[in-house]
């Protein structure tokens, strides 16, 4: 599989609510390597069978953060509310797409320096506006509860680094894809199950039904991190280009986190370790608390400007993260 190619189809693509393009070009993807046995609302599930009786479930979330219409006014602004966390002070002059009875691009409205008194503040979304051009029109083709997302293209930065939006988390959705392609021409020692799920963005859903389906014995989950930057304190981050965010947490099955260590070490993968105190923010949290509690880990990609349309990130990273992956699931997982 070309990943670069992979996650720049998968960035392009509105993947929100009921807006599922971005699901069915993985979908489609995931298809050529493992049998799609379940898809749902809150998921796409593949699996390939193993030599054993214990299951490994891989986890990535398809979803992104976006908007939903809450107000349609007689000149065409749309007012919205938030689908997950955005930084709002990204917001004015950025260029999304509206998913009314057919995509119209808008605009975040902007006012100009020259008509405003001070600095312009926002510190809710719905202060904010967004300019569909269709003026009085707009109603013909909006409506409340119609999706917006960000409509920003992929692009190609210097080295291997690529800028775009909704890398959280297809960067995740390519590293199973690529491991299920690695693994349609080999049978791994244990079942794999890849659930791409839905929803994580706005409460972590999708992985909790998923997880309560599938049943795994361990599962791992796969998503982006804070990546380093000006003004962000090293303590906080991980570095882009250094590798897979390996994390350790009270609620991340330390003896996958040791394992995973082990064999970044071994087999002289680039990788950092990501502590977190507590909860980790990801659908990890949701995952290990399935029926008895599943033992669960936590790979994660770094990533700068995250919730935003310009993210970047690191195709070599992505790279390592399989690679990591890769090496565990040979080694039988937790049973060797």
């Amino acid at each position: 599989m070309n990943i670069k190619k992979t996650l720049k189809a998968l960035s392009d693509a509105p993947g929100i609510g009921c807006i599922r393009s971005a699901s069915e070009i993985a979908k489609k993807e995931l298809s050529r390597y493992a049998e799609v046995s379940t898809t749902d609302n809150l998921g796409i599930i593949g699996r390939i069978p193993g030599k054993s009786d214990r299951t490994l479930m891989i986890e990535a979330h398809i979803d992104e953060i976006g908007f939903i219409v809450t107000a349609v006014d007689d000149k065409g602004f749309l007012t919205v509310s938030t689908c997950g966390g955005i930084d709002l002070r990204a917001l004015p002059s950025r260029q999304v797409d509206i998913h009314g009875k057919r995509t119209v691009r808008g605009v975040f409205c902007s006012t100009p320096p020259h008509l405003s008194e001070g600095d312009i503040t926002f510190d809710k979304i719905s202060d904010m506006k967004i300019d569909s051009c269709l003026g009085e029109s707009a109603k013909d083709v909006i409506s409340v509860g119609d999706y917006v997302t960000f409509c920003t293209k992929s692009r190609e930065l210097a080295g291997d680094l690529i800028c775009g939006k909704s890398f959280d988390d297809r960067a995740g959705i390519c590293v199973l894809l690529e491991l299920a392609s690695r693994f349609s021409k080999k049978t791994p020692p244990l079942n794999l199950a890849f659930c791409l799920s839905d929803m994580e963005e706005i409460g972590l859903r999708g992985a909790k039904t998923a997880t309560y389906g599938i049943s795994p014995d361990e599962a791992i989950a796969i998503d982006v991190s804070f990546g380093d930057g000006p003004e962000i304190d090293p303590n906080d981050c991980g570095k882009i280009g250094k590798g897979a965010m390996i994390g350790v947490s009270p609620i991340i099955d330390r003896e996958i986190s040791d394992k995973l260590i082990r064999i970044a070490a071994e087999s002289e993968i680039p990788y950092q370790t990501e502590v977190m105190s507590s909860r980790t923010g990801t659908d990890a949290d949701t995952i290990s608390l399935n029926k008895n509690g599943v033992r669960t880990g936590l790979v994660s990609i770094p990533l700068r400007n995250m919730h935003t349309d310009c993210e970047i990130i690191s195709v070599s990273d992505i790279t390592r993260v399989c690679d990591l992956l890769e090496n565990y699931i040979e080694g039988g997982g937790l049973n060797d």
